[in-house]
């Protein structure tokens, strides 16, 4: 690792030198590429508002607490903790929201407990489905999603029922 470290400024410096000699001029790619990454933002910006906003609002209605209820008694017999629920019905929708629930679940049971530990594995082997695809297909253009939204949803089941499997096997 130390020569790694040591040997990394001269590898550095070297190609910078070979850049120079060559004599391309990097600096309008580097204009161009950061010109390009501008106009993309601003072409997701309302996208991005726009699912914020929807987030907060759901948020606030109190429809992720009555989802969270309604599916219980399925989750209580599948040996999901039942204070995880929300953060499973979260975790599609906001990455953010979902850590907060996590903050709280580790304040209130410890992050030792099971429920913390399944939450983190759940955590780990998933992402949050609407932004991301909010952002790549708005970033693309892409007004069709055709089967994007089922596929990552059906990724998502198998993911929590797989991580609350492992987590009943590793910490039960």
């Amino acid at each position: 690792m130390d020569f790694i470290a040591s040997s990394a400024l001269p590898v550095i410096m070297s190609f910078a030198a070979v850049i120079l000699i060559f004599g391309k001029d990097y600096t309008d790619a580097f204009l161009s590429g950061i010109k390009s990454g501008m106009t993309t933002t601003v072409n997701i910006l309302p996208t991005l508002i726009i699912l914020i906003c929807a987030t907060r609002m759901l948020s606030a209605s109190g429809f992720l607490t009555w989802l969270s209820g309604f599916l219980t008694p399925v989750t209580s017999f599948l040996r999901v903790p039942s204070e995880i629920v929300s953060i499973i019905v979260m975790r599609p929708i906001s990455g953010s929201g979902c850590t907060a629930l996590i903050d709280n679940l580790f304040s209130t049971s410890g992050p030792d407990s099971f429920a913390g530990k399944c939450a983190s594995v759940i955590m780990g082997s998933s992402d949050t489905i609407f932004f991301t695809l909010f952002m790549y297909f708005g970033a693309a253009g892409v007004k069709k999603t055709r089967y994007a939204v089922a596929a990552s949803f059906l990724t998502l089941i198998f993911c929590v029922a797989f991580s609350v499997f492992l987590a009943n096997i590793f910490y039960r």
